[in-house]
């Protein structure tokens, strides 16, 4: 005989999805999080406090008018919400890791170009950085880095 009646967890099926607010600021996070070059820090922090997320939810509500009156943050109350489902925390770590991944592919294939392009520099541009001559990426390696929200 069970203790409980009936599923203790809801399937994956009944859950409501995620609220388009919600998941536009993981998005933001997850994209400035890429952008300062911390995705590992945060994904061990966030490993680290996943069981914690209702707690650290409810301690942003107490801070709430501090942080509000020092800062002016469009989506505290929405990152709050976000926060106090555990499954944000996991849909936060996955789109942190996509970001990182395709950061890194970009950064690898414009490593790559410059390798290349500094072949057919001469020995003193290359070694000696005198007189080096101006790089034109090409329109693929050109366009905004994938960790950017905006085209800065």
């Amino acid at each position: 005989m069970s203790l409980f009646k009936g599923q203790v967890n809801q399937p994956e099926e009944d859950r409501p999805p995620i609220p388009e607010e919600e998941n536009e600021v993981l998005e933001k996070v997850a994209r400035k999080v890429v952008q300062w070059r911390m995705a590992v820090p945060a994904i061990i922090f966030l490993e680290s406090v996943k069981p914690l997320n209702y707690i650290g939810s409810q301690v942003m509500v107490f801070f709430e008018p501090i942080v509000q009156s020092l800062f002016n943050f469009k989506y505290y109350d929405a990152f709050r919400a976000a926060m106090e489902r555990r499954e944000n925390v996991e849909n936060l770590l996955q789109k942190i890791e996509k970001y990182d991944a395709e950061q890194y592919e970009w950064e690898k294939r414009v490593r790559k170009f410059m390798r290349a392009e500094k072949k057919k520099w001469r020995w003193y541009q290359r070694y000696l950085g005198i007189r080096r001559p101006k790089v034109v990426f090409p329109e693929e390696l050109h366009r905004k880095s994938p960790g950017r929200i905006d085209g800065r």
